[in-house]
């Protein structure tokens, strides 16, 4: 009897222990992948000021920077992280996961090709607003609650 006691006792504290650690685990990748999307943001604004000023070279940097964090991204979106530690994403990026990492890919795809073309942009707002904020605005506008 004794033995069934600590077997079932055993069997409940690995339970309450994994279910402890997924909770943890849950609430890591939601704030990495809030993390990201802040530090990508702000990211931005520097490769903004950076090419704007000339220096090419550093932004070429940041933007290598970004591509990372976009693919990053694509694995921070696991089922069980829908809800809570004040996410801000809707629904939509578990109901359309192929289309979310399909922006995700081509977010990280544009900060590299916006590195090979940056230099020669006759016009550098425009340039940044097709590689880089087009980015945001998509994923904004179809995976990200209203703030």
């Amino acid at each position: 009897m004794t033995r069934i006691k600590n077997t079932l006792f055993f069997i409940f504290i690995l339970f309450y222990s994994l279910n402890a650690y997924s909770e943890q685990t849950v609430e890591e990748i939601i704030k990495e992948r809030k993390s990201i999307f802040s530090k990508n943001y702000k990211t931005a604004k520097r490769v903004q000021g950076l090419a704007s000023n000339g220096d090419i070279d550093e932004a070429k940097k940041l933007m290598i920077e970004m591509s990372d964090n976009y693919k990053r991204l694509i694995d921070l979106f696991p089922e069980n992280s829908k809800v809570g530690f004040k996410t801000e994403v809707l629904p939509s990026i578990w109901e359309n996961k192929d289309e979310f990492n399909l922006l995700m890919t081509k977010a990280s795809s544009n900060m590299i090709e916006l590195t090979s073309v940056i230099e020669g942009a006759d016009d550098m707002k425009a340039t940044l607003g097709k590689y880089m904020w087009s980015s945001c605005k998509s994923c904004h506008s179809k995976f990200r609650a209203e703030h």
